[in-house]
């Protein structure tokens, strides 16, 4: 079990056969295939993904398919992950000593990774590669395209970057820990750095978002300036409420960090009013955030009034324009996404509440936070294209994408 203190003090189980850069590995590996995914499922529904995130289509029929070129790349990325890991496993024999001495192996695959990023190599998906990179130079400061030039592509590799977050941290404390002198194959230290240092990490694409939507609501006041008076956009509510709720992680983070690092003479609340405390952030952060997922991403009807919610044009809670085949996959994605924000509530149960401490937890909760915004991405594009062909919901906060045409310098998450 995780967290054996029959197997070595200072490493528990699960991190002699998966040491931490491994596993940060792993799950940024797998958001490669899962993005494979949504792009051919999307494209087997008549889905244009390209075409909503302002990609430029392909100029020749036998130019790979945009799904076929990430599956590639993906592929690419997984086999030395995958001889790594055997060689790992080969040469340590689950020993710690052993395991701490090859911290080679995990760091030299993280540093291919980033390094096949930036390859000129046509058959890795250059063109891709580099859209991704630029992309993420852009929204890496919180900027964010204007909708003729890609607006809708840099909001969902931006909120694609908010459930990486914890990931990002683990990135930072494996880099941390490699190059100040302790073996990054070892127990993980989250206070490499400094105390607040991986909560910052954990932060930042929270902070991008925040910024991407107080962007926004300033380009609506100017658009309503220019125009003399309220636009189709209306005075721009809407950004400053998802402004907030990206706000509201920053409390869970500050308080997670305050919890970890107790210390009663340095913080004037006793420990279960901390805990009370970061509850109730918590519990704010991940239903405000549920609701967004489902009246405002997906823009479905289960929280508008109840003559929307009942409205026998479409199935109950829904809404008219459906593209994916059965209402039960809406309710099956709405009850998913439900869950997977609430695995906080295993801290309330006495036989679970140490879960998220356990490496093996805590890698799983970051896997199924990755899985939560794979599962999110198809239904968000699903509804973007239904605005786009259907017209817009009357409180789209993304309706300037609605007659935009493809820019050939608009930016894409890799696709080739």
């Amino acid at each position: 079990m995780d967290g054996d203190p029959s197997v070595e003090p200072e490493l528990d189980s699960f991190s002699l056969f998966l040491p931490l850069p491994y596993r940060v590995a792993i799950i940024l590996v797998l958001g490669v295939w899962a993005w494979g995914l949504n792009l051919h499922y999307l494209y087997l529904i008549k889905i244009d993904v390209p075409a909503l995130i302002r990609y430029p289509p392909r100029t020749s029929p036998t130019f790979p398919s945009h799904h076929l070129s990430t599956y590639r790349l993906a592929t690419l990325l997984t086999i030395p992950l995958a001889v790594s890991l055997v060689i790992f496993w080969t040469v340590t024999h689950g020993q710690a000593s052993l395991v701490l001495a090859w911290e080679i192996l995990p760091a030299s695959y993280l540093f291919l990774l980033v390094l096949c990023f930036f390859l000129p190599t046509q058959r890795l998906s250059r063109t891709g590669r580099y859209r991704f990179l630029s992309i993420l130079k852009r929204v890496g400061v919180g900027g964010i395209a204007e909708a003729k030039d890609g607006k809708f592509g840099d909001v969902l590799v931006a909120d694609v970057l908010t459930s990486y977050a914890k990931v990002f941290g683990d990135l930072f404390v494996s880099i941390c820990m490699f190059f100040s002198g302790s073996s990054s194959t070892g127990k993980p230290d989250r206070g490499c750095g400094g105390q607040y240092m991986v909560p910052l990490i954990i932060s930042i694409p929270s902070l991008i978002r925040l910024r991407q939507c107080l962007i926004e609501y300033l380009r609506v006041r100017r658009d309503n300036r220019k125009a003399g008076g309220l636009g189709a956009s209306g005075w721009g509510g809407q950004h400053l409420a998802n402004a907030l709720k990206y706000s509201s992680a920053f409390p869970v983070v500050i308080l997670s960090a305050m919890q970890r690092g107790y210390d009663p003479t340095k913080i004037g609340i006793s420990e279960k009013g901390l805990f009370r405390l970061w509850l109730l952030f918590v519990f704010l952060n991940s239903f405000y955030s549920f609701y967004w997922d489902v009246a405002k991403d997906w823009d479905l009807t289960l929280f508008s009034s109840a003559a929307e919610r009942n409205n026998p044009e479409h199935p109950w809670g829904l809404r008219r324009h459906q593209h994916f085949h059965t209402k039960e996959m809406y309710y099956g994605v709405v009850i998913i996404d439900l869950m997977l924000r609430c695995t906080w509530s295993f801290k309330l149960s006495p036989h679970l509440d140490h879960f998220n401490d356990l490496e093996g937890g805590i890698f799983a909760m970051e896997l199924l936070e990755v899985l939560r915004r794979w599962v999110w991405i198809f239904f968000r594009v699903e509804a973007e294209w239904v605005r786009n062909n259907r017209g817009p919901a009357p409180d789209d906060i993304l309706l300037g994408e609605v007659n935009g045409g493809i820019n050939e310098g608009a930016l894409s998450p890799l696709v080739y």
